[in-house]
């Protein structure tokens, strides 16, 4: 029975004849075993390069821009390999926010990575752990996409598509990219897109973008082989029961971005099915589909049971995050603008339309803009009617989402206009309220990335059977440098990090906090001030036990109007030496700030208050002196123990 034909495009089939002309030699072919390989090089070699300012000391070196971040996740891995090791419950804990605990299944706990990192996380510690999980995320997603493009096959009579390695069913057509250098060079692009480039600094959660081709891979094989036993194995039965384990996994690792996978699933299947031409093969699709996505909501469901009744009726939960959405939206100057950390960034060349470094979503550039429309046209021109249904379907996602990204408010060039977009209703629903709308550009990077391949493919085969001028090729080779050159990623910037003291690695805390007690670091723990978190994090690590901190990095309640915010909502004695530490000016201290302080200890519960030598700010440079006299001022004279100063609890409690 033939296949019938699928929502991919089939462009060996779209190919020209032959025009008389003699074949021209074209550049080498890597096939097979090699070309994979090659393929997995070049994008370890590249993610090397991104990452390598870390790689010479990843203890006491930190990402730049974002060295909060970087510490929560060491913290995250450090505490999910305590939790498996010790029972605790991986999702909520009390050793942050001390008494009241942080419910982690709001936040991004990665607790697959901490789960199958822990070994290495005991052998080698959080922060290098942190660097391989960040390495492997962007080479990953390199060659997931490209497997993804060389590997899904259309169908045996050229009409459609299946994968043999997706459904099971024998298809031997050719492959969605027949030429591995254009499968190659779209998986690289998706792999190392200004938009991965700039979560790379310190966010496991988004660049682990080898999860999206791995979805969208089990979604297509959910269509089945028309005429299969309803539960034939490679059916939707089967199907269903892989994609609900993925979806589970990408739920723990990244679930704003499993959100936006399934709805860019959902409107590109949506855009496709409305073609005409695809009716009949909708209709003989659609039950298995159904069933298929049946199965793995049962399956997704019960996996995560527990973390989506944490989600929404946890404690500490909270509806929608405290940040703007029309501040974190997409500026429209943004899609033709080059990012920070590329070589035409680094040539002066750069912008800052971006909310802050992390969040360069789109950063495309006008060349490459120019050349996605172009191989756009390309493939049309080539494509019988029927496979432009595909097309018509990759350039509909890609506008709603372009559009979509650019949040409640038009912004352009940094400035935000009245004008109302088609965000603004979406805003404050559901789930909608706890993204950020600027990273729905995200969704647009593989779909220019499979336009590129799909063209350079086309074009290579063109060139292969003789169609085409010497001067056409070499136009369309040029566009392809001048559109790509510019974003090649550069280094991420990295800065020396204030090394944990001593008074934590050699274990002396343990004299002077009970286990599971609480040690309030100075100055207590935000996501500007990490350092109490990564000193808890080490002991995690070292197997030296568990102390609790009062405050931290985290989303919690507490917010506007009901929304979340970064940390606790700050009590006097907090406040008061995070301004010493943001300033570096001690104001004066009263009786009254004194007796604060006292009931704020009380509060938490503080059996030693500690301030290092030397104080890690993400965000400014933190007076360690300024805090030794404010602290000083407030609970009296200190304690020196070995590299720091102690407040211990006085007999009888504060």
């Amino acid at each position: 029975m033939p296949t019938a034909p699928s929502p991919l495009p089939d462009t060996a089939a779209s190919d020209p004849p032959a025009t008389g002309r003699r074949a021209r030699p074209v550049l080498p072919r890597l096939t097979g075993r090699r070309a994979d390989l090659a393929v997995v090089l070049v994008a370890l070699a590249l993610a090397g390069w991104v990452t390598s300012g870390l790689w010479a000391d990843p203890n006491d070196r930190a990402i730049t821009v974002n060295s909060s971040d970087q510490a929560l996740f060491e913290w995250l891995l450090g505490y999910g390999a305590y939790a498996l090791t010790h029972g605790e419950n991986p999702l909520f804990t009390y050793l942050l926010n001390a008494p009241d605990g942080v419910n982690l299944a709001v936040n991004t706990s990665i607790t697959v990575y901490a789960v199958l990192f822990a070994p290495l996380t005991f052998l080698i510690g959080p922060p290098a752990t942190f660097l391989v999980i960040l390495t492997l995320n962007l080479a990953g997603t390199a060659v997931a996409w490209y497997w993804l493009l060389s590997r899904l096959r259309t169908g045996p009579d050229g009409t459609g598509a299946t994968g043999a390695e997706a459904t099971g069913t024998g298809d031997t057509g050719p492959p969605f990219v027949p030429s591995r250098l254009a499968a190659a060079v779209g998986g690289l692009f998706c792999g190392f897109a200004p938009a991965m480039v700039s979560h790379a600094n310190a966010h496991l959660n988004w660049t682990a973008g080898w999860l999206v081709p791995i979805i969208v891979w089990r979604v297509i094989a959910l269509r089945g082989r028309p005429g299969a036993r309803p539960l034939a194995a490679g059916g939707w039965a089967r199907n269903g029961l892989i994609l609900g384990a993925c979806v589970a996994a990408a739920f723990s690792i990244a679930a704003e971005g499993l959100f936006f996978t399934a709805l860019a699933c959902g409107v590109f299947l949506g855009v496709w099915a409305l073609d005409r031409s695809r009716s009949a093969e909708v209709r003989d699709a659609l039950p298995r589909l159904l069933r298929g996505l049946a199965v793995t909501a049962v399956v997704a469901t019960s996996l995560l049971a527990y973390p989506l009744y944490l989600h929404f009726l946890g404690p500490q939960v909270f509806h929608g995050t405290g940040f703007d959405a029309r501040i974190h939206s997409e500026d429209l100057l943004a899609y033709g603008a080059f990012p920070e950390r590329s070589l035409a960034g680094v040539a002066g060349l750069g912008t800052s339309l971006a909310p802050n470094e992390t969040e360069e979503n789109s950063f495309f550039g006008v060349p490459l803009l120019v050349l996605t429309l172009a191989c756009l046209a390309l493939l049309w021109r080539a494509a019988d009617p029927g496979r432009r249904a595909t097309l018509r379907a990759l350039a509909g996602t890609a506008a709603v989402f372009a559009l979509l990204s650019l949040g409640p408010r038009l912004k352009i060039d940094g400035t935000i206009t009245d004008i109302p977009l088609p965000y603004a209703p979406l805003a404050g629903a559901p789930v909608f309220n706890a993204a950020l709308p600027a990273r729905l550009a995200m969704v647009v990077t593989p779909i220019v990335g499979i336009l590129l391949a799909l063209a350079l493919s086309l074009l290579r085969q063109r060139r292969a059977a003789g169609a085409g001028t010497p001067r056409r090729w070499r136009l369309w080779t040029a566009g392809y440098v001048v559109a790509l050159l510019p974003v090649v990623p550069v280094s991420l910037l990295t800065v020396e990090r204030e090394p944990i003291p001593q008074f934590i690695t050699s274990g002396q805390w343990r004299d002077h906090v009970s286990p599971g007690g609480v040690l309030a670091p100075v100055p207590f723990t935000l996501d500007v001030l990490p350092d109490g978190q990564r000193w808890q994090a080490y002991a995690f690590a070292d197997r030296q036990g568990e102390f609790a901190i009062p405050s931290g990095f985290f989303l919690g309640p507490g917010g506007p109007d009901g929304r979340g915010r970064i940390g606790p909502v700050p009590r006097a004695t907090d406040a008061l030496l995070h301004e010493v530490a943001r300033t570096g000016v001690v104001p004066p201290v009263t009786d009254a700030d004194r007796a604060a302080a006292r009931a704020d200890l009380r509060y938490w519960n503080t059996e030693v208050v500690v301030l290092a030598d030397r104080v890690h700010g993400a965000k400014f440079p933190v007076d360690a002196d300024a805090l030794l006299t404010a602290t000083t001022e407030l609970l009296g004279p200190p304690q020196r123990v070995a590299d720091v100063w102690l407040w211990p609890a006085p007999d009888g409690g504060w």
